[in-house]
């Protein structure tokens, strides 16, 4: 099918707002419907467990694009509508079946459904006030509940547990964070650089438990949360509860339409899924590792705006029939409070590391390093550095591990030497 056929993409986050916008501007030249599921017009994600809750960012200011964009570029952007039910004719064809019983008929499928917050099967777990964070519905509710919480538990030491800990201790709500692992974020950082965060939190008045978990949610009189015990006997008062334990993707429509799905959408370096004609992007899909380097890539799913407009961008070539195979050097950022985390490339647990102090307080480097090879850094209010190990993998620039070591010399000053030197 050439690209005048019908585009349906499901699902109208930021992957699929940019699969929409990207394929148009390379020539799709047939209807683009974007089927979102919830009432709201697409919105940015990231602000929701942070300025958000502190009220430097509205629900209009989130907005992805403005109505005109989509009226301006012949997308059909269809709010409130789930897809309960596809059809794939064999070819890149087939039909859609909304919960309200609506049909869309499409030429050409990209699937962007995200993923859905994982909750946690103990006692007490739908009481009042046990919440997660996921969409613009959540953030509200969970706003409002600020405002009238005197302790907040937070469970789970990840990126929106610890923004959420950080706005809650910020609107003087006493907050403890219990995290399962024996450091914060264990699954995206090292121990290093998780030491340096929960120093700061401690600083900001949050209590930290690392290695233990809640065993239960405890009720009141009027059946709302009140504490959560913890699995080593320890009660923790809390009128508000945020269950922030990751994320798992929505994979079941795809499944059911019989593509192969491995802890999501499992899809080549174009985004194709298994018949080869369903395009899969986001937080739903399953991708080889995009890093640029040799030797066969890892699969992993990448929960993040970089993928999530990247992968798209890459998509769309893949819809225009010119594809171009996904290859970015994924990174991540979280505000928590007054500290920035950023992260350039994907490290592994017995990576080595390099610690590089910065010349401010609070500022912070952790180099990772697999043999010779720099592979990743986690830059704490240290956003120049972080920049310039991005630059640098996208290059393939090599940094020694020994003058690494030597912080006398700025990182980018090393890098921007270790440049010039390949690129002669």
């Amino acid at each position: 099918m050439t690209s005048g056929g019908r585009l349906l993409i499901v699902g109208a986050g930021q992957a699929g707002v940019q699969t929409a916008s990207s394929a148009r501007e390379l020539g799709w030249r047939g209807p683009i419907t974007l089927l979102g599921a919830e009432p709201h017009a697409p919105y940015a994600r990231p602000p929701l467990s942070k300025a958000f809750l502190t009220g430097t960012a509205t629900a209009a200011s989130l907005a992805l694009r403005t109505p005109e964009f989509y009226a301006d570029h012949r997308i059909d952007l269809v709010l409130d509508e789930r897809v309960r039910h596809l059809d794939l004719a064999g070819d890149g064809a087939g039909s859609a079946v909304t919960a309200s019983g609506r049909a869309w008929d499409f030429d050409r499928l990209v699937l962007a459904t995200g993923a859905a917050p994982r909750r946690l099967p103990l006692e007490g777990a739908g009481l009042d006030g046990v919440i997660v964070l996921r969409d613009l519905h959540d953030a509200m509710a969970l706003a409002r509940r600020l405002a009238a919480a005197d302790h907040m538990v937070v469970v789970g030491g990840g990126f929106v547990g610890l923004e959420v800990a950080a706005a809650a201790a910020a609107a003087g709500v006493r907050t403890t964070v219990v995290e399962a692992a024996s450091s914060l974020m264990n699954r995206v950082v090292s121990p290093v650089t998780a030491e340096v965060v929960e120093r700061a939190h401690r600083t900001c008045g949050i209590r930290v438990l690392t290695g233990v978990r809640p065993a239960r949610f405890v009720a009141d009189a009027q059946g709302a949360v009140a504490a959560v015990e913890l699995d080593n006997g320890v009660r923790l008062p809390a009128h508000l509860v945020l269950v922030g334990v990751g994320a798992d993707p929505r994979d079941d429509l795809a499944a059911a339409a019989g593509l192969h799905c491995d802890n999501g959408i499992v899809v080549d370096e174009r985004s194709l899924a298994s018949d080869g004609h369903t395009l899969a992007v986001g937080d739903c899909a399953n991708l080889p590792d995009p890093s640029p380097g040799p030797g066969p890539a890892p699969r992993l799913r990448l929960e993040s705006v970089d993928n999530a407009v990247e992968q798209a961008r890459a998509a769309a070539t893949t819809l225009a029939g010119s594809p171009q195979p996904y290859r970015s050097v994924p990174w991540f950022w979280s505000d928590q409070g007054g500290l920035k985390l950023q992260i350039a490339g994907l490290a592994r647990p017995d990576d080595y590391i390099i610690v590089r102090a910065g010349k401010h307080p609070g500022q912070h480097t952790t180099l990772r390093y697999r043999g010779a090879h720099l592979v990743a850094a986690e830059c704490v209010n240290s956003p120049a550095d972080c920049l310039a190990v991005r630059k640098a993998l996208a290059a393939g620039t090599a940094l020694h591990r020994e003058a690494a070591a030597d912080t006398r010399v700025p990182l980018k000053q090393h890098l921007s030497t270790a440049m010039t030197t390949l690129h002669g």
